[in-house]
């Protein structure tokens, strides 16, 4: 049985993908110095700020995987 994703499941899914895709842009972007030196700290604080989304979708992920299902809390 399949579950449905809600509008806050949806919005979680999203950002961590666009999170990882930002991630793997800034690092090309980085290694072919794309950046000017005065960038740096503005692209390095959106890196960070990817990182901690899809860190904060990975936690949320393990925490409903951990959570009773309703058929388990019925019985």
């Amino acid at each position: 049985m399949t579950e449905e994703m809600t509008p806050e499941d949806q919005m979680f899914d999203v950002g961590n993908r666009a999170a990882r895709s930002m991630i793997a842009v800034i690092d090309t972007i980085v290694q072919r110095g794309g950046f000017k030196g005065e960038e740096l700290t503005t692209i390095g604080q959106l890196r960070d700020q990817c990182i901690q989304m899809i860190q904060m979708s990975e936690q949320r992920e393990q925490e409903k995987a951990q959570a009773p299902t309703e058929e388990e809390t019925k019985k």
